[in-house]
């Protein structure tokens, strides 16, 4: 099925060359102005808009702004003679995933910038869905449990995971306090970042320091930046301490 995209240009010539030109590759629809083409968009789903900076009643930035505020909206790529980067600027901040000049464009560089926006918006789609999936898989959907204990420890963990408070998670072996530490990750503001688990029984005391904070080169023989954390920048959201009971006595005083 080949992708739909709708072109509005308010003059005749160049609209039916476009749709000459991209006929083969795409479902074409046309439009003459921005009220037309808003009829269209709100009746279809589109997958691609190319519009024109000058329309009649009102320019190609305001209604790829009106575009973008559709439940579905299309990619947008705004034509226009006055290839400016002042045009180009604001077109990005009205919401254009590209920008072409008409007084140089050529067929083969706008099915280039066609099939971009595309593929990228076909990326920005799977990460949506790969980011929900993980997200059911380490939420609260993924936790077993119908118990009052089970509940009370739900309402806690929702309680707790929009804020920047330490948590103390206890428990036996094997009762998933690791799964309740990454439902609590994947439910906070900070979801979209590292959640970093350190195994504190695994930490050779002598080397806490550096795996957690990393080596300055010299400070000791044979080390460089090493670990998870020093010299490493890295966009770490949480910080998980798995049977921190277990590690050095100076390790839990710090």
């Amino acid at each position: 099925m080949k992708p739909t995209l709708l072109i509005v240009d308010d003059e005749k010539p160049t609209r039916e060359g476009l749709r000459a030109a991209l006929d083969d590759r795409y479902d074409v629809y046309l439009a003459e102005d921005a009220a037309t083409a808003m009829g269209l968009l709100e009746a279809e789903q589109f997958d691609v808009l190319l519009t024109d900076f000058r329309l009649p009643s009102e320019d190609g930035m305001k209604l790829i702004a009106r575009a973008k505020s559709l439940p579905r909206p299309p990619v947008c790529i705004l034509m226009t003679a006055y290839g400016s980067e002042e045009v180009a600027v604001q077109a990005m901040k009205s919401g254009a995933d590209d920008y072409i000049a008409k007084g140089r464009m050529q067929i083969d560089e706008l099915e280039m910038r066609i099939a971009r926006v595309l593929r990228h918006q076909k990326l920005e789609a799977e990460n949506v869905t790969l980011r929900q999936q993980l997200d059911t898989k380490f939420g609260l959907e993924n936790i077993v449990g119908q118990s009052p204990a089970m509940a009370e420890v739900f309402d806690m963990v929702r309680q707790v995971a929009p804020t920047r408070a330490t948590v103390l998670i206890t428990g036996e072996s094997g009762t998933g306090k690791e799964l309740i530490a990454k439902a609590i990750h994947n439910l906070s503001p900070r979801s979209r970042a590292r959640l970093v688990a350190v195994h504190c029984a695994g930490l050779p005391a002598t080397l806490i320091e550096s795996e957690l904070f990393g080596m300055r080169r010299g400070r000791s023989r044979g080390l460089t930046n090493g670990g998870w954390g020093g010299g490493r920048k890295r966009k770490v959201g949480r910080v998980c301490w798995i049977r921190a009971g277990r590690s050095t006595r100076r390790f839990r005083g710090s």
